[in-house]
């Protein structure tokens, strides 16, 4: 019977391999792994617990037991392997419809959920995170202000422009043109 660990602070594919690290160390056999969610080819038996939850803090993950408390990872893990990772600019949906989608939940409920739980709403963890992909994407200089408005899921420049000033305080421009680009891990966000 398979078993499914839920993992808070899973952010990134860094993330997979030091958890995937943690498992192995534990005897632990891996069927899948993703952001967030490991699953298991046997059960983790009961004296094995304690151990993984202190290897797993000790990397900063925690294990997730709450039914609640899995379902914000979720939503956080889903947004930010769109924003990230994925292609927000081929996304033909608003967030809340994606979320809905994906979990098959009620976005009022998940909405207050997600609140409760991390003191900001969805729409400011996404707004955080955009801002942040926007940073990397500034500080590669691969890409035009225009194109990055495009590929993040932005109406205008404008728009983007605005949301930036608001979150760092500076312009894009400027933030380019800054030596220290203060951008936070995502776990941070």
């Amino acid at each position: 019977m398979d078993q499914i660990l839920h993992i808070k602070n899973m952010v990134c594919d860094r993330c997979i391999k030091a958890v995937k690290a943690v498992l192995s160390g534990q005897d632990i056999e891996i069927e899948n792994i993703q952001l967030g969610e490991v699953k298991l080819r046997k059960p983790v038996a009961e004296s094995q617990i304690p151990a993984l939850e202190t290897a797993l803090r000790a990397e900063g993950f925690e294990l997730i037991d709450d039914k609640r408390s899995r379902i914000v990872s979720q939503i956080k893990s889903m947004l930010i392997e769109l924003i990230h990772y994925g292609d927000l600019e081929a996304l033909h949906q608003n967030i809340s419809g994606y979320i809905t989608q994906k979990l098959h939940k009620d976005y009022h409920y998940l909405s207050n959920l997600f609140s409760e739980s991390e003191n900001m709403t969805i729409e400011q963890f996404v707004i955080f995170q955009k801002i942040e992909k926007v940073k990397e994407l500034l500080v590669y200089d691969e890409l035009s202000l225009s194109e990055i408005s495009f590929k993040m899921g932005y109406s205008s420049v404008a728009h983007l422009s605005a949301q930036f000033k608001k979150i760092t305080g500076f312009t894009p421009s400027r933030f380019k043109k800054l030596k220290d680009h203060k951008r936070r891990p995502l776990d941070k966000l």
